[in-house]
């Protein structure tokens, strides 16, 4: 199935920045002029790609990796400015919206930002063809209506009342039209607003010769339109309970292993049914990118099952995923997808095997390189060319504060070490301090012999632990990271150079 990834994958570089990251007026980064810029200062850095997380309506804990539908888009990212454009709202309440620079504040968001979204569409005109023709199209039905449930009763859906619960069909044929105009469009208006400004800035982007990384996380959220509108896709009970949930057992990010909580897919639901939910999960995921990454490959392998109510992930089971039928039924149907596969973690044979028959590149860490052993994967001179090498991703310590927790023995080991790993790729870079040891971390990625090397946009501007994305198992305080103002052009500058003498 990758054979086409391979050919369509130029050797080239991109740079890792989720829209929630970008600066801005309104509290979050969106789609709106900041997505422009930051595509054109791409431009400057001569990179080829924009990596970014899952664009997807975050629910508990505002993790794009738990979302309240796996194919929607975030209200958060709809550009205000657009809709005081369009006549939705006015310049007051657009002013309404301004927020301190700096991080997020998801609290203040949820409280505001649904309340200038229903003004717009107050204001907006339901008969309108185009939004006829969406709502028509019935690919947010489901969203929709959970969306509306949750607006009235809260709460998790196995605790609606039975007949909406268990979706019975009269029951959500009159609550649908009780709650049409009020709920329902409200909701499908989100999808339609932020699936337009999407599709304008994806082909902006594009025009500049840039393709866009997006990110399919592997499970979906238990509490989500995905898991109450196809109840038998997944492990529950009969009470629509999971009865076994995702994780990953202990490693080196957990020495309890990471509790996800994810219900686990009925691989073999799906299987009698070809497929037919993830493929078509991959198909829209296509109209959203240009390359699509699957988090936790390795659960298509294998996957760990923990049982429901386990307060650790130690006491989990490995069972057998779908593995090469799963990519066999996507080719057979949609033809080759270009995929990355982040297959960190515990490797073993299978994965290794199953990745290799799809053609798709892995991922390789450079954070994790320099532990002495010459035998490890992610040193250059171990990469193979069909990967892609990251400096680290959201779920690591920037590169600077990864640099800044090292004592000064490890410290003079990991330059050490580095100088080795550069030498070995004919790169020269003088560096002494840990700040300019981020950057050659950087420059190692470029000179690696994988076709692609992404740097996060903290590594760009060489930030410390403030500015990380993500701590792994740590349940508050993710997230939240947003530049204050865009990258300097010296910046570029660097990045562009190195690019070039990397011949990226």
């Amino acid at each position: 199935m990758g054979e086409s990834m391979e050919n369509d994958l130029k050797r080239g570089a991109g740079i890792l920045c989720h829209i929630s990251s970008l600066p801005g007026k309104y509290g979050i980064g969106t789609l709106g002029k900041e997505a422009y810029k930051f595509a054109d200062y791409l431009v400057k850095c001569h990179v080829k790609y924009w990596q970014i997380l899952p664009l997807v309506q975050t629910g508990f804990g505002d993790s794009p990796y738990q979302s309240v539908c796996c194919n929607s888009g975030n209200p958060y990212f709809i550009d205000l400015e657009a809709l005081r454009d369009e006549g939705l709202i006015d310049d007051e309440e657009l002013s309404s919206c301004v927020a301190p620079e700096g991080d997020i504040d998801y609290g203040n968001l949820y409280k505001k930002r649904y309340e200038i979204l229903r003004l717009a569409y107050a204001r907006f005109n339901i008969g309108d063809p185009d939004f006829v023709a969406f709502i028509d199209s019935g690919e947010f039905e489901d969203y929709a209506l959970f969306m509306s449930l949750k607006s009235r009763y809260g709460g998790s859906f196995d605790t609606f009342p039975d007949a909406y619960k268990y979706k019975e069909h009269l029951a959500m044929y009159e609550f649908r039209n009780s709650v049409y105009k009020s709920e329902y469009c409200f909701w499908l208006f989100l999808q339609y607003i932020f699936k337009k400004q999407w599709k304008k800035l994806k082909e902006y982007v594009n025009s500049l010769g840039i393709k866009i990384i997006g990110d399919i996380p592997l499970y979906v959220a238990y509490d989500s339109s995905d898991v109450w509108g196809r109840p038998e896709l997944f492990k529950l009970d009969e009470e629509l309970r999971p009865t076994k949930v995702a994780g990953v057992p202990p490693d080196y990010f957990s020495r309890t292993g990471q509790l996800w909580g994810n219900p686990l897919y009925n691989w073999e639901a799906l299987a009698a049914e070809n497929y037919e939910w993830w493929i078509n999960r991959v198909r829209k995921a296509q109209e959203l990118y240009d390359v699509v990454r699957i988090d936790h490959f390795r659960g298509l392998d294998r996957y760990y099952a923990i049982p429901a109510g386990a307060r650790t992930a130690e006491t989990g089971e490995w069972l057998e995923g779908p593995q090469t039928k799963l990519f066999d039924a996507i080719k057979e149907r949609i033809g080759d997808v270009p995929v990355i596969a982040e297959d960190l973690g515990i490797m073993d044979s299978g994965v290794i095997k199953l990745r290799a028959r799809t053609g798709f590149p892995g991922m390789k860490i450079l954070q994790f390189a320099f532990d002495g052993k010459l035998s490890n994967s992610y040193l250059p001179k171990n990469m193979e060319e069909n990967s892609v090498a990251y400096t680290g991703t959201h779920d690591n310590s920037t590169t600077l504060g990864f640099l800044e927790k090292m004592s000064e023995n490890q410290f003079r080991l990991f330059k050490r070490r580095l100088r080795e790993a550069l030498d070995g790729e004919n790169a020269s870079f003088p560096f002494v301090t840990r700040k300019q040891t981020a950057l050659a971390l950087s420059v190692c990625a470029l000179a690696s012999p994988a076709r692609l090397a992404i740097i996060p946009v903290q590594d760009l501007m060489l930030l410390g632990d403030e500015s990380r994305m993500n701590v792994p198992s740590v349940a508050e305080g993710n997230w939240k990271f947003r530049l204050k103002t865009m990258p300097t052009r010296y910046s570029a500058a660097v990045m562009r150079k190195i690019n070039e003498q990397y011949s990226r």
